[in-house]
Protein backbone atom coordinates (compact mmCIF):
# COMPACT_ATOMS: atom_id res chain seq x y z
CA UNK A 1 0.00 0.00 0.00
CA UNK A 2 0.84 3.30 -1.31
CA UNK A 3 0.76 6.18 1.47
CA UNK A 4 0.19 9.74 -0.36
CA UNK A 5 -0.51 13.36 1.37
CA UNK A 6 -2.20 15.81 -0.26
CA UNK A 7 -2.03 19.25 0.97
CA UNK A 8 -4.85 22.05 -0.28
CA UNK A 9 -4.01 25.46 0.36
CA UNK A 10 -7.54 27.21 1.43
CA UNK A 11 -8.20 31.26 0.58
CA UNK A 12 -11.32 32.67 -0.56
CA UNK A 13 -14.20 30.63 -1.54
CA UNK A 14 -15.21 28.02 0.07
CA UNK A 15 -16.96 26.36 -2.52
CA UNK A 16 -13.84 26.07 -5.20
CA UNK A 17 -11.97 24.28 -1.94
CA UNK A 18 -14.78 22.28 -1.82
CA UNK A 19 -15.23 21.67 -5.64
CA UNK A 20 -11.22 20.28 -5.39
CA UNK A 21 -12.24 18.08 -2.78
CA UNK A 22 -15.21 16.82 -4.45
CA UNK A 23 -13.34 15.79 -7.57
CA UNK A 24 -10.53 13.84 -5.46
CA UNK A 25 -13.30 11.35 -4.12
CA UNK A 26 -13.37 10.09 -7.86
CA UNK A 27 -9.72 9.44 -7.75
CA UNK A 28 -8.56 5.70 -8.71
CA UNK A 29 -6.64 4.91 -5.34
CA UNK A 30 -6.35 0.96 -5.83
CA UNK A 31 -3.14 0.45 -3.84
CA UNK A 32 -3.31 3.94 -2.46
CA UNK A 33 -4.37 5.10 0.77
CA UNK A 34 -4.59 8.81 0.92
CA UNK A 35 -4.84 11.54 3.38
CA UNK A 36 -6.13 15.12 2.68
CA UNK A 37 -4.91 18.62 4.72
CA UNK A 38 -6.13 21.32 4.03
CA UNK A 39 -4.52 24.70 5.27
CA UNK A 40 -6.90 27.93 5.79
CA UNK A 41 -5.20 31.00 5.34
CA UNK A 42 -8.20 32.97 4.93
CA UNK A 43 -8.90 34.70 8.64
CA UNK A 44 -12.23 35.90 7.37
CA UNK A 45 -14.04 32.73 7.71
CA UNK A 46 -12.76 29.17 9.27
CA UNK A 47 -12.98 26.38 7.08
CA UNK A 48 -15.37 23.54 7.91
CA UNK A 49 -14.76 20.64 9.90
CA UNK A 50 -14.50 17.54 7.59
CA UNK A 51 -13.35 14.03 8.91
CA UNK A 52 -14.48 12.59 5.43
CA UNK A 53 -14.58 13.17 1.90
CA UNK A 54 -16.16 9.89 0.66
CA UNK A 55 -13.32 7.27 1.74
CA UNK A 56 -11.21 9.77 1.76
CA UNK A 57 -9.66 11.23 5.40
CA UNK A 58 -9.39 14.85 6.01
CA UNK A 59 -8.10 16.58 8.38
CA UNK A 60 -8.39 20.95 8.36
CA UNK A 61 -6.07 23.31 9.97
CA UNK A 62 -7.43 26.97 10.44
CA UNK A 63 -4.94 29.36 10.70
CA UNK A 64 -4.76 32.49 12.80
CA UNK A 65 -2.32 34.58 10.76
CA UNK A 66 -2.11 34.48 6.86
CA UNK A 67 0.93 32.06 6.60
CA UNK A 68 1.32 32.46 2.46
CA UNK A 69 1.46 29.53 -0.05
CA UNK A 70 5.13 28.84 1.53
CA UNK A 71 4.30 28.73 4.73
CA UNK A 72 1.30 26.84 4.32
CA UNK A 73 2.73 24.50 2.24
CA UNK A 74 5.19 24.03 4.94
CA UNK A 75 2.40 23.08 6.90
CA UNK A 76 1.63 20.01 4.87
CA UNK A 77 5.09 19.09 4.20
CA UNK A 78 5.36 18.77 7.90
CA UNK A 79 1.85 16.68 7.93
CA UNK A 80 3.63 14.32 5.32
CA UNK A 81 6.66 13.98 7.56
CA UNK A 82 4.01 12.77 10.33
CA UNK A 83 1.95 10.64 8.62
CA UNK A 84 5.06 8.75 6.90
CA UNK A 85 3.48 9.41 3.30
CA UNK A 86 5.69 7.69 0.76
CA UNK A 87 4.44 10.52 -1.36
CA UNK A 88 3.47 14.14 -0.96
CA UNK A 89 1.17 16.12 -2.91
CA UNK A 90 1.18 20.14 -3.29
CA UNK A 91 -1.97 21.25 -5.12
CA UNK A 92 -4.02 24.17 -5.81
CA UNK A 93 -7.95 24.71 -4.23
CA UNK A 94 -8.79 25.98 -7.63
CA UNK A 95 -8.48 22.57 -9.76
CA UNK A 96 -10.39 19.41 -10.29
CA UNK A 97 -8.57 16.16 -10.89
CA UNK A 98 -8.89 13.61 -13.35
CA UNK A 99 -9.17 10.15 -11.60
CA UNK A 100 -5.56 8.88 -12.61
CA UNK A 101 -3.87 11.92 -11.23
CA UNK A 102 -2.28 10.15 -8.33
CA UNK A 103 -1.40 6.74 -9.78
CA UNK A 104 -0.13 8.64 -12.91
CA UNK A 105 2.47 10.23 -11.10
CA UNK A 106 4.04 8.00 -8.97
CA UNK A 107 3.85 5.80 -12.05
CA UNK A 108 6.45 8.68 -13.73
CA UNK A 109 8.37 8.41 -10.36
CA UNK A 110 8.59 4.54 -10.53
CA UNK A 111 10.07 4.60 -14.27
CA UNK A 112 12.36 7.51 -13.45
CA UNK A 113 13.95 6.81 -9.74
CA UNK A 114 16.34 10.34 -10.69
CA UNK A 115 13.01 12.55 -10.56
CA UNK A 116 13.07 14.53 -7.48
CA UNK A 117 9.66 16.30 -8.27
CA UNK A 118 6.71 15.56 -10.78
CA UNK A 119 3.93 17.53 -12.23
CA UNK A 120 0.95 16.40 -14.62
CA UNK A 121 -0.35 17.88 -17.60
CA UNK A 122 -2.79 20.81 -17.02
CA UNK A 123 -5.66 22.18 -19.00
CA UNK A 124 -7.62 25.65 -18.44
CA UNK A 125 -10.79 24.60 -16.51
CA UNK A 126 -13.68 25.94 -19.59
CA UNK A 127 -14.52 29.38 -19.02
CA UNK A 128 -11.10 30.57 -17.20
CA UNK A 129 -9.05 30.44 -20.87
CA UNK A 130 -6.92 33.64 -21.37
CA UNK A 131 -8.48 33.97 -24.88
CA UNK A 132 -11.83 32.80 -24.68
CA UNK A 133 -13.28 33.56 -27.78
CA UNK A 134 -10.32 31.32 -29.72
CA UNK A 135 -11.33 28.23 -29.48
CA UNK A 136 -14.24 25.83 -30.71
CA UNK A 137 -17.27 24.82 -27.76
CA UNK A 138 -15.74 21.56 -28.27
CA UNK A 139 -12.04 23.06 -27.68
CA UNK A 140 -13.00 24.18 -24.25
CA UNK A 141 -11.20 22.15 -21.63
CA UNK A 142 -8.26 20.71 -23.59
CA UNK A 143 -6.54 24.11 -23.62
CA UNK A 144 -2.95 24.09 -22.15
CA UNK A 145 -2.15 25.56 -18.99
CA UNK A 146 1.15 23.82 -18.24
CA UNK A 147 2.67 20.83 -20.57
CA UNK A 148 6.09 21.20 -18.79
CA UNK A 149 8.19 24.40 -18.36
CA UNK A 150 10.54 26.57 -19.31
CA UNK A 151 12.91 28.58 -18.14
CA UNK A 152 14.21 32.06 -19.67
CA UNK A 153 17.36 32.67 -17.50
CA UNK A 154 18.20 35.75 -19.66
CA UNK A 155 15.36 37.49 -19.14
CA UNK A 156 14.57 35.35 -15.53
CA UNK A 157 11.13 34.39 -16.71
CA UNK A 158 9.63 31.01 -16.46
CA UNK A 159 7.21 29.97 -19.20
CA UNK A 160 4.98 27.25 -19.41
CA UNK A 161 5.46 24.95 -22.60
CA UNK A 162 1.95 24.70 -24.88
CA UNK A 163 0.45 27.50 -22.60
CA UNK A 164 -3.14 28.29 -24.38
CA UNK A 165 -2.79 25.45 -27.22
CA UNK A 166 -5.68 23.35 -27.56
CA UNK A 167 -4.23 19.67 -27.41
CA UNK A 168 -3.98 17.35 -30.05
CA UNK A 169 -1.43 15.23 -28.35
CA UNK A 170 1.56 17.27 -29.49
CA UNK A 171 3.11 16.51 -25.29
CA UNK A 172 2.57 12.99 -24.69
CA UNK A 173 6.58 12.90 -24.25
CA UNK A 174 6.76 11.50 -20.49
CA UNK A 175 10.60 13.95 -19.44
CA UNK A 176 12.80 16.12 -17.98
CA UNK A 177 11.64 20.11 -17.97
CA UNK A 178 12.66 23.63 -16.64
CA UNK A 179 10.52 23.64 -13.50
CA UNK A 180 7.55 21.82 -11.96
CA UNK A 181 4.72 24.03 -10.75
CA UNK A 182 3.19 24.99 -7.49
CA UNK A 183 -0.58 24.32 -9.03
CA UNK A 184 0.19 20.90 -8.52
CA UNK A 185 3.58 19.13 -7.76
CA UNK A 186 4.30 15.58 -6.12
CA UNK A 187 7.30 14.75 -4.23
CA UNK A 188 8.67 11.64 -2.65
CA UNK A 189 9.02 11.99 1.43
CA UNK A 190 12.66 10.89 1.18
CA UNK A 191 13.20 14.08 -0.68
CA UNK A 192 10.81 16.41 1.34
CA UNK A 193 13.36 15.52 4.25
CA UNK A 194 16.64 16.29 2.49
CA UNK A 195 15.88 19.37 0.57
CA UNK A 196 13.21 21.09 3.07
CA UNK A 197 9.52 22.39 2.31
CA UNK A 198 9.46 26.27 0.48
CA UNK A 199 11.33 29.20 1.76
CA UNK A 200 9.47 31.16 3.56
CA UNK A 201 11.00 34.07 3.21
CA UNK A 202 9.10 34.23 -0.56
CA UNK A 203 5.60 34.35 1.31
CA UNK A 204 3.60 33.89 -2.20
CA UNK A 205 5.00 33.20 -5.85
CA UNK A 206 8.52 31.92 -6.91
CA UNK A 207 8.64 29.76 -4.03
CA UNK A 208 8.16 26.67 -6.12
CA UNK A 209 11.19 27.43 -8.88
CA UNK A 210 13.14 28.22 -5.54
CA UNK A 211 12.32 24.36 -4.83
CA UNK A 212 12.71 23.17 -7.88
CA UNK A 213 16.14 24.84 -7.89
CA UNK A 214 17.09 23.50 -4.56
CA UNK A 215 16.28 19.96 -5.37
CA UNK A 216 18.34 20.11 -8.97
CA UNK A 217 20.99 21.33 -6.83
CA UNK A 218 20.76 18.46 -5.04
CA UNK A 219 21.40 16.41 -8.24
CA UNK A 220 17.40 15.51 -8.85
CA UNK A 221 15.54 15.79 -12.16
CA UNK A 222 12.60 17.32 -12.82
CA UNK A 223 9.40 15.51 -14.69
CA UNK A 224 6.45 15.92 -16.65
CA UNK A 225 4.14 13.57 -16.22
CA UNK A 226 1.77 13.88 -19.90
CA UNK A 227 -0.53 10.92 -18.48
CA UNK A 228 -1.87 12.60 -15.13
CA UNK A 229 -3.89 15.60 -15.72
CA UNK A 230 -5.92 17.97 -14.39
CA UNK A 231 -7.82 21.49 -15.09
CA UNK A 232 -7.31 24.67 -13.50
CA UNK A 233 -9.18 28.30 -12.82
CA UNK A 234 -6.45 30.66 -13.49
CA UNK A 235 -6.24 32.76 -10.88
CA UNK A 236 -9.38 31.87 -8.93
CA UNK A 237 -7.80 32.99 -5.22
CA UNK A 238 -5.98 36.03 -6.86
CA UNK A 239 -6.77 38.29 -9.84
CA UNK A 240 -4.57 38.52 -12.40
CA UNK A 241 -2.87 41.66 -13.11
CA UNK A 242 -3.65 42.87 -8.80
CA UNK A 243 -1.72 44.89 -6.41
CA UNK A 244 -0.37 41.63 -5.14
CA UNK A 245 0.60 40.04 -7.84
CA UNK A 246 2.63 43.68 -8.46
CA UNK A 247 4.47 43.33 -4.85
CA UNK A 248 4.79 39.83 -4.60
CA UNK A 249 5.81 38.78 -8.20
CA UNK A 250 8.22 41.53 -8.06
CA UNK A 251 10.09 41.64 -4.85
CA UNK A 252 9.96 37.73 -5.08
CA UNK A 253 12.02 37.89 -8.99
CA UNK A 254 14.54 40.02 -7.75
CA UNK A 255 15.25 37.32 -4.39
CA UNK A 256 14.84 34.33 -6.72
CA UNK A 257 17.28 35.60 -9.54
CA UNK A 258 19.77 37.02 -6.97
CA UNK A 259 19.67 33.42 -5.54
CA UNK A 260 20.00 31.71 -9.14
CA UNK A 261 20.64 33.94 -12.09
CA UNK A 262 23.96 34.66 -13.96
CA UNK A 263 25.72 37.66 -13.52
CA UNK A 264 24.44 39.17 -16.46
CA UNK A 265 21.20 38.59 -15.60
CA UNK A 266 21.14 40.08 -11.79
CA UNK A 267 23.13 42.86 -13.67
CA UNK A 268 19.89 43.51 -15.74
CA UNK A 269 17.70 42.90 -12.77
CA UNK A 270 19.45 45.76 -10.74
CA UNK A 271 18.81 48.29 -13.74
CA UNK A 272 15.08 47.01 -14.10
CA UNK A 273 14.71 47.96 -10.54
CA UNK A 274 16.03 51.32 -11.18
CA UNK A 275 13.33 51.90 -13.73
CA UNK A 276 10.89 50.71 -11.47
CA UNK A 277 11.28 53.08 -8.73
CA UNK A 278 11.30 55.78 -11.20
CA UNK A 279 8.27 54.43 -13.07
CA UNK A 280 6.61 51.69 -12.01
CA UNK A 281 3.32 50.73 -10.61
CA UNK A 282 2.71 51.38 -6.54
CA UNK A 283 3.21 48.26 -5.65
CA UNK A 284 5.65 47.48 -7.84
CA UNK A 285 7.79 50.38 -5.99
CA UNK A 286 7.05 48.59 -2.87
CA UNK A 287 8.08 45.50 -3.89
CA UNK A 288 11.39 46.70 -5.37
CA UNK A 289 12.10 48.62 -1.83
CA UNK A 290 11.31 45.67 0.35
CA UNK A 291 13.81 43.50 -1.73
CA UNK A 292 16.77 46.41 -1.18
CA UNK A 293 15.59 46.81 2.58
CA UNK A 294 15.35 42.94 2.85
CA UNK A 295 11.65 43.01 4.31
CA UNK A 296 10.97 39.25 3.03
CA UNK A 297 7.89 37.26 3.78
CA UNK A 298 4.60 38.82 4.29
CA UNK A 299 5.91 41.82 3.83
CA UNK A 300 4.70 45.32 3.35
CA UNK A 301 1.56 43.72 1.70
CA UNK A 302 -1.45 43.48 3.87
CA UNK A 303 -3.96 40.62 2.68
Amino acid sequence: MTIVSVAILHFGEISVTKSCLESLRELDLSGIKLHVIIINNDLRVEFPEVDKIGDLSVKVINNTTNTGFSGGHNQGFRFAVKNGSDFHVVLNNDVSVHKNLIKELINTFKRNPEAGIVSPKIYFSKGSEYHKDRYKKSELGKVIWYAGGITDWKNLINKHRGVDEVDHDQYEEEGTTDFATGACMMLPLSVIKEVGGFDEKYFLYYEDGDLNMRIKNKGYKIFFSPNAYMWHKNAASSSSGSTLQDYYITRNRMIFGAAYAPLRTKIALMRESIRILLNGREWQKKGIRDFYLRKFGKGSYQI
